[in-house]
């Protein structure tokens, strides 16, 4: 497993501890937790449990056939 050595400043570190002790877990697993979510690739869950909870959209076409007609335009 490889180990990286960064430099923070105060206040963030008392953050990020804070952050991980609220989650019951180590500085070093919160810390490579939270760059695993920011650098994958991969949709999260919560997201692919959208899919499919709302009707196709319309095209443009339907908009446009279903829509009242359009008020006149000012003149300048």
């Amino acid at each position: 497993m490889g180990q990286i050595t960064i430099y923070i400043n105060n206040e963030l570190e008392k953050r990020i501890k804070e952050l991980a002790s609220s989650q019951n877990t180590s500085l070093s697993k919160y810390i490579s937790t939270v760059l695993e979510k920011n650098i994958s690739n991969k949709w999260d869950p919560k997201v692919k449990d959208l899919a499919g909870s709302w009707g196709d959209f319309p095209t443009a076409q339907e908009i446009r056939e279903s829509s009242a007609t359009d008020i006149k335009r000012e003149e300048f």
